[in-house]
């Protein structure tokens, strides 16, 4: 182990009073980024993390080669049909990034392609490796190309803090265009004839909060939207069917939507519905009318139908289920389709328009008869054979086709891409991402537990590993449980690291996620929030009472990088070690601070305790930052990004330097990534190495070394 002490960060009380109540800091100092001494301590632990961990690189490099050994490094995408092209990504080996390209359409089957081959007539859009170039980060937070195919918008960001710069590029010369913006967020919308591009950008605190429209070769960007309200984020894209602009504005529990048609880029904005506390809605152009996702009167959502001259009256179609979530609604010319959740799982239900062979629902004739002519067919589910598994719609921009395209993966099924034939009603299967080494699904095996929460709740789990595997056995529990996000049970190659070394793998679909509709997630949140970190503990807890666990080590990221803070304070025997990414650890000191990026968005997910003492109390109560005390901990491992805009660094630097100062246990370990943001290193070799250090650290823990 290491030879150097473990660092210990300065103490420098700085007092904070809110309703009434005194609390020290002493180590809020470290959110100054620009402070030497903030950049030395983090140095300083690094360095210690690399000696502490020295013992692991043999098994780090073995873990990394596997990953790498197991990865087709020269592979490509299914190609996706637009308009007069086949759309598709490669990678090659020894790159760290994808690479765009498109070839000629020639009907409705995608073209054959080989690894490693080129085909006649292919195009490269967008080579992620040139433009990377030497930088030790590089993202690309837009990549749109316009309806005619001629023009490509692309941005990228070389630091990881999300502000992007704008570029344009004319596919059918390869010539880059003089436009060039800079500080914009992600995504954008060309307008029907590609001389406009719709973009955001944010404000101090990160929030996305105006529209511009850019006229290609102008200099002078006009303001055609800003959200004066803190709460709200906004975002712009183009409808399938390319007829309307979307701006949406929205705040964790409300929607308000503009449209515009596409092809008058410079008109105004129209409401679809003013916004109403409570209410979200989404809108899907279907050619002759609009189809209305909403949760007025209805928690699990409902789909609803809507004319485009007076697009706020809303016709119910699909009633409000109990038992269902409606997720998504996808409009083509000829079908629609649901994206749903029951039961835990997800789902696809078809639409099908009556008029087989129309290319949309008719604009003339009364409202009623065209909306019944499009959806008289009859619906209908479709089937998958695994008892878990993934499903959704996966991209389909083509809005008259008679093929959905859908991603369908399991925990021990690769990402698969399918057809589905809407004629026939059968499932094609394009290809499934290869898993070299020899991989066979058959070595392996998934499950679905429930746990009993305190109050009696059941909390799914679910569980895989290698049928040769005697339980029990050293396990990975992994959870999230914030912002109605689900961790679907999906497959993960690095994860056979784990599993062929004899552990189980586990995911504690615990409340605060969307894993068993809207009531999960609304139980799990605000003032509820307690729920997710107990549902964690019970799942632990489960595993081991029913045999198939004997050392849990947890992990998770970001807010469930939370939940793991909360576990470590709540429930610190249970487990063998816990692993926190980019944690949301000091979460009481964040949300009072509104000048921090997202903070004011966030209180209708966690509360305002900076207004409401109960609130305050609330959070004061789970705060992992809080609440560390004296008790024995099991080891700690906290990775953070010195970039990062959504969970600041200091967060787990603060975090780690209590624990040191504070508990008993560990050993606490703090490893910050001084080139990137959210997401970590960016290119995928670097990625993978970041995984394999993570990994070597958790084998050790969970066999208990």
């Amino acid at each position: 182990m290491s030879s150097i002490k473990p660092p210990v960060a300065k103490k420098v009380p700085a007092e904070r009073t809110h309703h009434g109540d005194t609390v020290v800091d002493e180590y809020a100092w470290l959110a100054d980024k620009e402070d030497p001494d903030t950049i030395a301590y983090l140095e300083a632990e690094n360095a210690f993390l690399k000696e502490h961990t020295a013992h692991l690189a043999d098994l780090r490099e073995q873990v990394f080669q596997e990953i790498k050994g197991r990865t087709q490094e020269t592979d490509l995408s299914v190609p996706s049909r637009k308009g007069a092209w086949w759309y598709f990504t490669r990678t090659e080996e020894g790159k760290q990034y994808a690479v765009s390209c498109r070839v000629p359409a020639d009907g409705a089957t995608p073209p054959e392609i080989t690894p490693g081959a080129r085909l006649d007539g292919e195009q490269v859009i967008l080579d992620g490796n040139e433009l990377a170039g030497d930088s030790p980060f590089f993202s690309v937070g837009a990549s749109s190309i316009s309806p005619d195919g001629r023009m490509l918008a692309y941005s990228t960001d070389y630091s990881g803090d999300e502000r992007f710069t704008l570029r344009f590029k004319n596919l059918e010369t390869g010539e880059p265009l003089d436009d060039e913006i800079e500080g914009i967020f992600y995504g954008g919308a060309w307008s029907a004839d590609g001389s406009a591009f719709f973009y955001t950008r944010v404000d101090d605190a990160w929030r996305p909060y105006q529209v511009y429209r850019h006229i290609l070769g102008t200099r002078d960007d006009v303001l055609v939207y800003e959200e004066s309200d803190e709460r709200y984020w906004v975002g712009i894209g183009l409808t399938r069917s390319e007829r309307y602009l979307v701006l949406g504005a929205g705040s964790k529990i409300t929607s308000e939507v503009r449209i515009l048609d596409a092809g008058d880029p410079t008109g105004e904005f129209r409401v679809v519905r003013p916004r109403k506390v409570g209410v979200e809605y989404g809108v899907e152009d279907a050619g002759g009318f609009l189809y209305v996702l909403h949760n007025e009167n209805a928690e699990n959502f409902e789909l609803a139908t809507a004319p485009l001259d007076d697009p706020g009256t809303w016709t119910p179609l699909i009633a409000h289920r109990d038992d269902t979530r409606l997720l998504e609604i996808d409009a083509f010319a000829g079908h629609a389709v649901v994206h749903f959740r029951r039961e835990g799982l997800t789902g696809i239900r078809i639409l099908p328009y009556a008029r087989a062979g129309s290319d949309a629902p008719v604009e003339t004739g009364d409202r009623r008869e065209r909306v019944e002519a499009a959806c008289a067919g009859d619906s209908y589910e479709i089937e998958f054979p695994e008892p878990l598994y993934d499903v959704s719609p996966a991209g389909n921009p083509e809005f008259a086709t008679e093929r959905l395209r859908l991603s369908y993966t399991s925990m021990i099924t690769p990402p698969s891409v399918y057809d589905y034939d809407l004629a026939t009603r059968e499932l094609i299967l394009l290809k499934q991402r290869p898993v070299l080494g020899g991989y066979d699904s058959g070595d392996y095996e998934q499950f679905r537990e429930w746990a009993t929460a305190e109050d009696g709740t059941r909390v799914p789990i679910s569980l895989v590993k290698r049928k040769d595997t005697a339980t029990p056995a050293p396990t990975v529990l992994y959870g999230y449980g914030s912002y109605e996000t689900s961790i679907d049970p999906g497959f993960s190659v690095p994860r056979l690291s784990l599993l062929d070394r004899g552990f189980v793998f586990a995911v504690a679909h615990v409340r605060g996620g969307g894993e068993m509709g809207r009531h999960w997630y609304e139980a799990g949140k605000l003032t509820r929030k307690r729920n997710t970190f107990t549902d964690f503990v019970a799942a632990a807890g489960h595993l081991k009472r029913a045999g198939w666990s004997e050392r849990v080590v947890a992990r998770g990221g970001s807010a469930g990088g939370l939940l793991m803070g909360a576990v470590a304070n709540l429930a610190p025997q249970e487990f063998a070690g816990v692993v926190a990414e980019v944690p949301f650890v000091d979460a009481l000191n964040t949300i009072l601070d509104p000048s921090l990026p997202l903070t004011v968005i966030e209180w209708d997910e966690w509360g305002d305790p900076l207004h409401d003492a109960a609130v305050y109390a609330y959070m004061k109560g789970y705060s992992p930052y809080e609440n560390v005390d004296g008790r024995p901990y099991p080891p700690i491992l906290a990775i953070t990004s010195l970039n990062d805009t959504r969970v600041l660094y200091h967060e787990p630097a603060k975090w780690i330097a209590r624990l040191r100062a504070t508990a008993k246990g560990g050993p606490f370990l703090l490893k910050t990534e001084m080139g990137a943001g959210h997401g970590g290193r960016s290119g995928r070799y670097d990625a993978w190495r970041e995984e394999a250090f993570a990994l070597s650290w958790i084998i050790e823990k969970g066999r208990g070394a």
